[in-house]
């Protein structure tokens, strides 16, 4: 049975790809667009529960719209969901994103100015101009210029990407500087480090990296996953990870860490593997 998750397909249309896999679905190749609001949450179906998130800026491919939402799959990973309509715009060609945890969009190039809204870590941005302190977007807006990172440039450790987001709130399904899970935190560290990552933890353990040994002493960015969850390790005595325990991005001690999900019923560790 095909994972929803990663299937572009509904119960009406499906993608051209797997258009053979589905003979009665309507086949459909797709309009690009891109999340025009600060966060957009993805969706299972219209108004369920919230799966995963996306940030200002990142790629959508939609395959349907329907009374006031669009079926798509994510760009950077194709997950596939629904999204509120009103969040997307057109597709944007980006070349620069934000560095930072958080910050702000503004109106115009001045700090005294009311900002229009915040933004999270990694969202997207098409540069066509600057001032001495701000960047200007496609859109007329601007940006701070210390908080942008070209997009040609990825981070080179996601360690250092994964210790940004230390004390940001757990959200089940967050992927942003408000609120992350994670397998959230996970993606955004791997993504902004040029490393192609999948967006929940049973995937991402099936896809990255290589098993490690059970005497191998950790090395920073060594992943370490239990059912449901997943953590990086800092150094060879200390992971960081988002969990409902401190209800926040955190640094434990890894034998601290292993002990307690254990002894919450999160049973053992499952596999630890080495980019």
């Amino acid at each position: 049975m095909a994972d929803p998750r990663t299937t572009p397909a509904n119960d009406r249309v499906a993608h051209v790809s797997v258009a053979e896999a589905f003979p009665r679905l309507q086949p459909v190749a797709g309009e690009r667009r891109a999340i025009r609001a600060a966060i957009a949450n993805l969706r299972r179906d219209p108004g369920s529960t919230l799966d995963r998130q996306a940030v200002m800026g990142e790629g959508v491919l939609v395959l349907e719209d329907r009374d006031g939402w669009s079926f798509g799959t994510l760009e950077r990973d194709g997950y596939a969901g629904w999204i509120r309509s009103a969040e997307l715009g057109p597709p944007l060609t980006a070349n620069y994103m934000l560095a930072l945890r958080g910050s702000h969009l503004y109106a115009s190039p001045d700090i005294k100015r009311e900002a229009v809204t915040p933004l999270s870590f990694g969202s997207r941005f098409r540069i066509v101009s600057e001032t001495d302190h701000f960047f200007e977007t496609s859109e007329g807006c601007f940006v701070p210029k210390p908080h942008l990172r070209a997009i040609e440039r990825p981070f080179r450790d996601p360690v250092t990407v994964a210790q940004l987001f230390f004390g940001t709130p757990y959200l089940w399904g967050g992927n942003s500087g408000t609120g992350i899970d994670c397998s959230g935190l996970l993606q955004a560290a791997l993504l902004a480090a040029g490393i192609p990552c999948p967006g929940d933890t049973d995937l991402q353990e099936a896809a990255l990296g290589t098993p490690l040994d059970r005497d191998e002493t950790p090395k920073r960015g060594d992943l370490y996953f239990w059912r449901g969850h997943v953590a990086i390790a800092v150094d060879p005595e200390t992971l960081v990870h988002a969990n409902a325990h401190h209800m926040a991005v955190a640094c434990e001690p890894i034998a601290a860490a292993t002990a307690r999900i254990d002894a919450q019923c999160g049973g053992l560790v499952t596999s630890r593997r080495r980019l």
